[in-house]
C-alpha cells in the first residue's frame, strides 16, 4: 500500500508561525523530484512543539497540495492513547491517506501495553496505520513478536523501523510475511533493508536530496542494484550529517542554507554550533547542494 521514498517532511517556521508559502512550496518540489508519498507532523516536522491547530493545519495544507498526485501518511502518535486516537480521527477528516503512530514516548509500557495501545487506535479509527518503532527517542522496543500480533489487524498495514537493528527488521519480516510494509526509519539502513525484503524509508535525508534517494528506491525496483549501491554510498555522507545534532536540527539548517526556509526551530530545540554548521556545510557542499 505504501512504498517507496517517504519524506518524513520539516515544518517550516517564520517568526513563531508555521510558514505555510514555504510548506507549500516544499511539497511541490518533492513531487517534482518523485518522491513517493509525503509524511507531514512526524518527529522531523517537530510535531512534539506544535498546538493542535497546527498540527491539523499541516496535515490540511499538505493534503491540499499534494491533491492525491501521492500518499499523505499524517503523523498522528501520542503516548495517550485517547489523544492517539482523536489524532487520527482527525486527519482522516482532512483526507489524510494514512496514519504514523509511535509508540508512546515517556510512559515506558509493557509489549502487552503496545499491543492494545495500538490495537485500540486501529479498532476506533479508519485509515491505515503504519507504526513507529523508535526505542531511541521512546525508551521503549516493540519486539518483533508484539509487531506480528499488531499485524493480524487489517488497519495496521506496516512498521516504520527505527532501531538500525538489521536483526531485529529481519524477525519481522519473517514473522508478518510479506503483505506486512517495513518501511526504513533510518537512512542508513535504507539499502540494507531492501534487500532484507523492506517496502522503502521514511526519510530525513529526503528533504534534502528527494531525487536522490526515490532514484535508490526505483533503482532497486527495477534490479539494478549496482545504480542503488551508488547512491546509497553517495548518500552516505548526508546520511550522517543529518544527525550531527539532533533531528531535525541538521536539515532544517541544511535547507536553510539551500534557501528553502528559514533557519527556525522553537525550543526545547535551537540553532546548530557554529562548529557543527560548518561541518554540515562541507558535506553539502561537496554533495553540490549549496555553493
Amino acid at each position: 500500500m505504501f512504498k517507496g521514498s517517504m519524506v518524513a517532511i520539516v515544518t517550516p517556521f517564520k517568526n513563531g508561525k508555521v510558514d505555510e508559502k514555504a510548506l507549500e512550496e516544499l511539497i511541490e518540489w518533492h513531487i517534482k523530484e518523485g518522491t513517493h508519498a509525503i509524511v507531514p507532523c512526524g518527529t522531523t516536522g517537530e510535531a512534539s512543539t506544535l498546538d493542535y491547530e497546527e498540527h491539523y493545519r499541516v496535515i490540511e495544507i499538505t493534503v491540499k497540495v499534494v491533491n492525491k498526485r501521492v500518499p499523505v501518511i499524517a503523523g498522528t502518535g501520542s503516548n495517550s492513547t485517547e489523544e492517539a486516537i482523536m489524532i487520527a480521527r482527525k486527519a482522516e477528516q482532512l483526507g489524510a491517506d494514512g496514519s504514523l503512530s509511535v509508540t508512546p514516548y515517556y510512559n515506558k509500557p509493557t509489549q502487552e501495553g503496545l499491543y492494545r495501545h495500538f490495537k485500540e487506535i486501529a479498532d476506533k479509527t479508519g485509515l491505515p496505520m503504519i507504526l513507529y518503532n523508535v526505542p531511541g527517542r521512546t525508551s521503549v522496543n516493540m519486539l518483533p513478536e508484539t509487531v506480528a500480533r499488531l499485524a493480524e489487524h487489517p488497519r495496521i498495514v506496516g512498521i516504520k523501523e527505527a532501531t538500525g537493528d538489521m536483526k531485529q527488521v529481519s524477525q519481522i519480516i519473517r514473522l508478518c510475511g510479506s503483505d506486512f510494509a517495513v518501511i526504513s526509519g533510518d537512512d542508513f539502513t535504507n539499502l540494507p533493508l531492501l534487500a532484507l525484503g523492506g517496502r522503502g524509508f521514511i526519510s530525513v535525508t529526503a528533504n534534502v536530496c528527494p531525487k536522490d534517494v526515490a532514484e535508490l528506491f526505483n533503482s532497486w525496483e527495477r534490479g539494478d542494484i549496482s545504480r542503488a549501491r551508488e547512491i546509497h554510498y553517495k548518500l552516505e555522507p548526508i546520511n550522517k550529517a543529518m544527525f550531527i545534532e539532533t533531528n531535525p536540527i541538521p536539515v532544517k539548517t541544511a535547507l536553510a542554507m539551500m534557501g528553502k526556509i528559514k533557519e527556525e526551530f522553537r525550543l526545547p530545540l535551537c540553532e546548530m554550533s557554529e562548529t557543527n554548521k560548518q561541518k554540515l556545510a562541507e558535506v553539502l557542499r561537496s554533495a553540490d547542494l549549496i555553493s
